[in-house]
């Protein structure tokens, strides 16, 4: 890192840890579980809240919280214990959850909302330096909440740390139980009593859209920028894996100057979209970030110019532009945070995340163990919730590529497995967008190829439900090309990619582009679709098969090779079904994409392709 990329800020670190964590997993692993989720949801998290904590890191058995303010740090400290000793007086104590917490208070190196320092490794000595329910703090800090809080400090003298070249001053603090029990409430503003009464976060990610501040003079900008708004909110709420607060609620805040922060807590969410709209002459401006409350990070953040001319045209193009651009954002950061967490800690819903997780990275990396792991967690998360929508997804999802990538052991089971998921989660939720598009994706791969007029139903509806969903348009797009209309599909496809250039899924976009512009001759748009997809994904190798095909429709025919043989070295099965006959139903569709993948192949000779390009 260079000098001038340092960048560094004063901050308090709070390390928390579990006391002979390994022992009570051994002793009672669900009921440890539990009882560790339970304290942190009702104890722990909003204490750090209250105090405007940023949490860096959490595991299993304890976190990482940074904080402005080495009072608001050591505060949430005591409250943290006090809380924990309050709610431990009727647990056994072979079963009692118990923490040790070390603070340190420095000057600190920020990188990507990291930081770094010896206050960091010094914080984490402290904690083990603790002792149970106790709380051991550095001379710093000390120093900079003497006298400003209801604790005394008990001099503990130089502690010789490891990894740390010089002793280190510590102090074990100590309080009294009638100061600090209950402290939270008393005396509290309504807002900070609202919060302390705050909802739980829900199991799946959670948003709030604050109402977007209008920037302009005029007054009348007032009804663009609600509406604006309130789209927003309702079309996040197409989204079966996001939970969306409804606008009477968001809409208090309307007018108010406001903490991100306090905003989640009181409403019990994760996640909150804040933004600003400036009308100026023919234009507008709309700037939005996401921002993630617990750990107080910028999610995302953009900004759009747009031409007015028909107002109610413009304010959809910008909620989709921003409803496609920030769902994936969440998802994928929710993702994240359950991919750091211990396996062993995973509750249902965390477990079916994990196996979508892994279902989308089989499909990008053409990979069937991966396909196979997202099988067997998703079939972990329906053993305890047989209702989890999310996993009967991913189940269907890994069975449709066993299917695809023709790694499928036995492939009408397959096909009847993933089914039967999709139509469950179709029974349990029917407004579940993703279930339809991967029950008419399974069917477009029914053994009696005569079930594309169906697929393509269960696809329209899966746009329907949700048009901003990218698995809902690649799902129509795929459907739409073997079904005969590519030039829909382009269409779809094209506007994907204009409103959520940055989406996770535009490899699939440009893949379903390359496909459909092989379908309409549109070979050299073919060759480029491929290009940008095998950069942005390497590994799916259907791309190279499409690659190779458009190629050949170009004359290229020693390039199609090259492409070719990299498609059969990443996924050989799929190569070989191909090479059998492609499943469009147009004939002249079906005759080209066969032949010209046969001529890439080797297996026929390049004038075959001649009298059909």
């Amino acid at each position: 890192m260079s000098t001038e990329q340092v960048i560094r800020r004063l901050a308090a670190i709070m390390v928390i840890d579990v006391v002979g964590y390994a022992r009570l997993m051994g002793a009672d692993e669900s009921g440890t579980h539990l009882r560790l989720k339970t304290h942190r949801s009702e104890r722990i998290e909003p204490a750090i809240r209250r105090r405007r904590g940023r949490l860096i890191k959490l595991t299993g058995d304890g976190a990482m919280i940074e904080f402005a303010s080495a009072v608001d740090a050591l505060s949430a400290a005591v409250e943290i214990q006090q809380a924990m000793i309050d709610a431990n007086r009727d647990q056994p104590a072979d079963t009692a959850i118990v923490l040790r917490i070390g603070l340190d208070f420095g000057d600190f190196i920020v990188d990507d909302n990291e930081l770094y320092g010896d206050g960091v490794n010094i914080a984490v000595r402290l904690e083990a330096a603790a002792p149970a329910g106790g709380i051991v703090i550095s001379a710093n800090m000390r120093d900079a909440v003497a006298g400003r809080m209801k604790a005394t400090f008990e001099d503990l003298g130089g502690l010789v740390l490891k990894n740390i070249d010089r002793p280190v001053g510590a102090f074990r603090v100590e309080w009294s139980a009638a100061d600090w029990s209950g402290e939270a409430g008393k005396g509290a503003s309504p807002s900070i009593a609202a919060a302390l009464a705050a909802p739980p976060l829900p199991d799946k990610p959670s948003i709030a859209v604050l109402p977007f501040t209008n920037m302009s003079a005029d007054p009348e900008q007032e009804y663009f920028t609600d509406g604006i708004t309130e789209d927003i909110i309702t079309e996040m709420s197409r989204f079966h894996e996001i939970f969306v607060i409804a606008r009477n609620s968001t809409f208090t805040y309307k007018g108010r100057s406001v903490d991100v922060r306090l905003v989640a807590t009181e409403l019990g969410v994760r996640y909150v979209l804040e933004g600003s709209i400036r009308k100026a002459a023919n234009r507008v401006r709309v700037t939005g970030q996401l921002i993630d409350a617990l750990s107080g990070s910028h999610i995302w953040a953009e900004r759009y110019d747009r031409v007015l001319k028909d107002i109610f045209a413009v304010q959809e193009e910008l909620t989709r532009s921003i409803v496609r651009a920030i769902a994936p954002q969440i998802l994928d950061a929710d993702a994240e945070k359950i991919h750091r967490r211990r396996p062993e800690d995973l509750n249902a819903y965390e477990i079916a995340v994990r196996a979508s997780a892994k279902a989308w990275d089989a499909w990008f990396k053409s990979d069937s163990g991966l396909r196979d792991a997202a099988i067997a967690d998703a079939a972990a998360a329906l053993a305890i919730d047989p209702r989890s929508t999310t996993a009967l997804w991913a189940l269907a999802f890994a069975q449709w590529q066993h299917l695809a990538f023709a790694t499928a052991v036995d492939r009408a089971a397959a096909w009847r497995e993933g089914m039967r998921a999709a139509e469950l989660a179709i029974e349990i939720d029917r407004s579940f967008s993703s279930a339809h598009g991967m029950k008419g994706l399974l069917l477009a791969f029914s053994a009696d190829h005569d079930r594309i007029d169906e697929a393509l139903a269960c696809a329209q509806r899966s746009y329907e439900l949700n048009p901003h969903s990218m698995v809902a348009l690649t799902a129509l797009s795929f459907i739409e090309i073997v079904s005969g209309e590519p030039e829909s599909a382009i269409e779809h496809l094209l506007e994907a990619l204009r409103l959520s250039p940055r989406d996770p899924q535009r490899p699939t976009v440009l893949l379903n582009l390359a496909m459909a512009s092989g379908c309409a001759r549109r070979y050299a748009d073919g060759v480029n679709y491929a290009t940008l997809g095998i950069r942005e994904a390497p590994g799916l190798a259907t791309l190279y098969a499409h690659l190779a095909v458009n190629y050949v429709g170009l004359g290229e025919i020693a390039k199609a090779r090259a492409a070719l043989d990299e498609s059969t070295r990443i996924a050989p099965g799929q190569v070989e079904r191909s090479l059998a006959g492609f499943m469009f139903r147009k004939q002249e569709h079906q005759r080209r994409g066969t032949t010209f993948l046969r001529v890439a192949a080797g297996l026929e000779d390049p004038t075959a392709a001649d009298a059909l390009r």
